[in-house]
């Protein structure tokens, strides 16, 4: 094991033994292969900045790296936004730790080195994250290589494999020339991912919420403060936020574009679906901090006549938030609200039972009009799950989940 700590300014030879400089950074190319070291980049007293290919050295030690071909066949570097530099590009920066699911500082790289083809090649083992690597940084040049090698050890150490490391870069076109995937990322729980998020900065999460699929990226918003997704959204592009808003619930989307500026909600709109944008313009229009703006227009009804077929072939055709599912939703042939059944008396009733007859006792609901405070006492008192919102006439309009008035109760909306 070598520390990237050691390899910094290293003395470089050619084949002749001549000195060409000193080492400053190390590079792969992830288009190949993102663990062996491609290029190493060697600071020259009159050339600049030299590269030295991999298959150009012939050993690697903590005292000094030496090539295997003159200094007239080294080129000297050329920037290259393909390739990840550690020293540039990994170190002191965040990245996430997929493994253990949040952000960390790199204090150090380490790698091991192999032999390969009568040469010595540098591969990346782990980005080194404990109080060793900072104290390895923090004496760096100013003690012997073994004696920092030696304190460093009294303390505790911990690298986290590199294949358990998702680098942040805010640049989108630099991050398809890296292939940074955020593929691990994507299979925490949406509650990780916003965790992670939290700790970012809005560059950092702009360059993660970007590279997320939609339905992904929308999960992992729905789990942070409204404010937080809506300052979010504003920063990528309308038509990435349009994408993301419309794989949200509709109350939350319609939260979310209450809280974008009008300009900005208006485009987000214009760039969705039709269907869907209709259904958040509808949330919308009713006043803040009612039941009608808590209610989500997403939910299972049928005819009180329906049968227990009628319900499932209904639950089938259903896509919305699987909180909203709890409970289906009589409505008469006026489309007023009539009874509400828990959905697990429908799974244990015979199949013949009329629906009507499953319905809950009391029917409790509340006016779109109705204070928030008005909802979340009604939660309370009955134990609810989800609490349906009528109109003046008694159409059903809506449905309150205990999801919605959670957020509510933690100021999350």
């Amino acid at each position: 094991m070598i520390f990237f700590t050691e390899l910094e300014h290293l003395p470089t030879f050619d084949v002749k033994g001549d000195f060409l400089g000193r080492l400053e950074d190390l590079a792969v190319d992830p288009s190949q292969n993102a663990l062996p070291v491609a290029s190493y980049l060697v600071r020259t007293p009159k050339k600049g900045l030299l590269c030295v290919t991999y298959d150009q050295v012939q050993s690697i030690s903590v005292r000094s790296v030496q090539t295997r071909v003159p200094a007239s066949e080294i080129r000297c570097y050329a920037p290259d936004e393909a390739l990840m530099r550690v020293k540039k590009d990994v170190l002191d920066q965040h990245v996430i730790d997929v493994n253990h699911r949040k952000v960390v500082r790199v204090n150090d790289v380490d790698f091991d080195i192999q032999p390969s083809d009568g040469h010595s090649e540098l591969r990346i083992v782990a980005a080194n994250v404990g109080m060793g690597a900072a104290v390895r940084r923090l004496l760096q040049g100013l003690a012997a290589k073994h004696n920092i090698r030696l304190l460093a050890g009294l303390f505790p150490s911990k690298g986290i494999p590199w294949e358990f490391i998702n680098l942040i870069e805010a640049d989108p076109a630099r991050r398809v020339r890296l292939r940074i995937s955020y593929d691990r990322l994507a299979e925490l729980h949406p509650a990780d991912i916003a965790d992670i998020l939290e700790e970012l900065s809005r560059d950092e999460q702009k360059a993660v919420i970007e590279s997320l699929d939609d339905e992904t990226a929308a999960h992992a918003l729905s789990e942070i403060p409204t404010r937080m997704q809506a300052a979010l959204l504003e920063s990528i592009p309308r038509d990435k936020a349009a994408d993301i808003v419309e794989e949200m619930p509709r109350d939350e989307a319609a939260d979310v574009l209450q809280e974008l500026p009008p300009e900005t909600s208006a485009e987000v709109l214009a760039d969705m679906g039709a269907e869907e944008a209709a259904e958040v313009r509808e949330l919308l229009g009713f006043e803040e901090h009612t039941a009608g703006a808590l209610m989500t227009n997403e939910f299972v009804f049928v005819g009180e006549t329906a049968t227990i077929q009628g319900v499932i072939a209904a639950l089938k055709n259903f896509e919305g938030p699987l909180e909203s599912i709890h409970n289906i939703y009589l409505i008469d042939r006026h489309a007023e609200l009539t009874g509400v059944v828990p959905l697990a008396r429908i799974l244990l009733a015979d199949a013949a039972t009329p629906l009507k007859e499953l319905g809950a006792d009391p029917l409790i609901y509340l006016p779109h009009h109705a204070d928030q405070r008005e909802v979340a006492d009604l939660f309370r008192k009955y134990n609810l799950v989800t609490l349906p919102v009528v109109d003046e006439k008694g159409h059903l309009l809506g449905v309150v989940t205990a999801a919605d008035v959670l957020d509510v109760m933690m100021n999350r909306k």
